[in-house]
């Protein structure tokens, strides 16, 4: 039987010269820890693998090892195939006629306190917009990322929850290289 596929998404690597890890070692690292068949997709800190691991034993894996071999912290999230072809199914922002150029997501490492979701619930930066669904943050931004005030750091500091945020030309790859 075919072992699951999985993509980690990690959070601020190889951004302005910082924190860099080359694509070719971080893949060379997952190897190492028995991830199979093992992918990278841009600099930013995206894989594809196969693995029957939980995916929170993954993430503190990863995370451990980053830390051990660059001394530096990296938060991991993983979600499998199945769940990244769920989340782009149920996009309230996304449809035919959706400009894939002002959609966003934005994972959070778990599901946010109640009272911190309803906290930034009350925030508004239109014509910015979010939703949140369980452990993701659905983003539309009239403008550019970069330009919103409902950035990843906005959404960390709110919801109290470590996050990462992907662009929706990303995620669409990603399902792609994820697929058997």
């Amino acid at each position: 039987m075919n072992e699951p596929k999985k993509i980690a998404i990690l959070r601020g690597i190889n951004v302005g010269g910082k924190r860099k890890i080359l694509m070719a070692d971080l893949k060379m690292l997952c190897e190492k820890l028995e991830l199979q068949e093992v992918k990278t997709y841009i600099q930013s800190g995206n894989l594809i693998f196969s693995s029957h691991e939980q995916n929170s034993d993954i993430e503190n894996k990863l995370e451990k090892t980053i830390s051990d071999e660059y001394g530096f912290e990296v938060p991991v999230i993983v979600r499998t195939s199945t769940e990244l072809l769920s989340l782009v199914n149920k996009n309230p922002f996304y449809n035919s006629k959706a400009d894939i150029n002002k959609l966003h997501i934005t994972f959070l490492k778990f599901r946010a306190a109640k009272e911190d979701i309803d906290h930034v619930l009350t925030c508004t930066h239109e014509p910015d917009r979010f939703i949140i669904d369980g452990k993701e943050v659905f983003l539309y931004c009239e403008g550019k990322y970069h330009q919103s005030k409902l950035t990843n750091n906005f959404f960390e500091k709110k919801l109290k929850v470590p996050a990462t945020t992907r662009n929706w030309k990303t995620i669409l790859k990603l399902l792609e290289l994820s697929k058997y």
